[in-house]
């Protein structure tokens, strides 16, 4: 099937990306939203160009538009569903366990026509966690809740220790409800891999970010 991957820049929405492409799917679109006030993506803190550099290290057109959070809704169905038209039948979201995302997603893509795709749904969190690494995905840590996360995983590596980090302190290993967010820089459907460089830490809106400031794009 034809589908469009909802796309984040983060570890959950990239390893849903490669499952469904493992299990016959060929995504021909990746739709991200950015924050219209600063131009990143929310919540992430990942700057609009950063994706643009994700999408064209992996090959897959990138579709990206700015919204607030009161139009996302009619922002996200107008948007996708102009893919209907390029030929896109499915879309991909990257949801783990949380049922709220999981209505919200079959209630919008049945009023759009499309057959929603969650292929990270049921696994445990570990598993997940430990699907991503073992695939050879890599990333960064670029957001975190300080009073959940201490400040100083931000900058590092989605890894081994990180994750012996958040079984011990009892955090959901995934993040899914937004403990912390990744930045993915590499992974066996990259065609090039992103290379970080320098960040600086910023702090705003309770949260912790690496705002990332020198990167490289390096062949692989």
């Amino acid at each position: 099937m034809n589908v469009a991957a909802s796309w984040s820049g983060g570890k959950d929405s990239c390893l849903a990306c490669y499952k469904a492409m493992l299990e016959g799917h060929n995504p021909l679109f990746l739709v991200n939203f950015i924050s219209g006030d600063c131009g990143r993506v929310s919540f992430h803190g990942t700057p609009a160009y950063l994706i643009g550099e994700q999408a064209d290290a992996l090959g897959i057109q990138l579709v990206q538009r700015s919204t607030s959070t009161e139009e996302y809704e009619h922002r996200f169905k107008s948007v996708v569903k102009g893919l209907v038209y390029d030929g896109v039948e499915g879309m991909v979201f990257g949801d783990i366990y949380l049922q709220e995302h999981r209505d919200w997603v079959e209630r919008v893509c049945g009023e759009i026509g499309l057959t929603p795709i969650e292929p990270l749904w049921g696994m445990r969190a570990e598993d997940v966690y430990r699907m991503f690494i073992d695939s050879g995905f890599e990333a960064v840590i670029v957001s975190v809740k300080p009073r959940l996360v201490g400040r100083e995983w931000v900058g590092r590596s989605v890894d081994s220790s990180f994750l012996e980090y958040l079984t011990i302190s009892g955090i959901d290993v995934c993040g899914e409800k937004g403990e912390y967010h990744t930045f993915v820089t590499d992974g066996p459907i990259f065609k090039r891999r992103i290379k970080v460089l320098e960040f600086r830490l910023v702090e705003r809106d309770g949260a912790c970010f690496a705002d990332i400031v020198k990167y490289r794009v390096e062949d692989k």
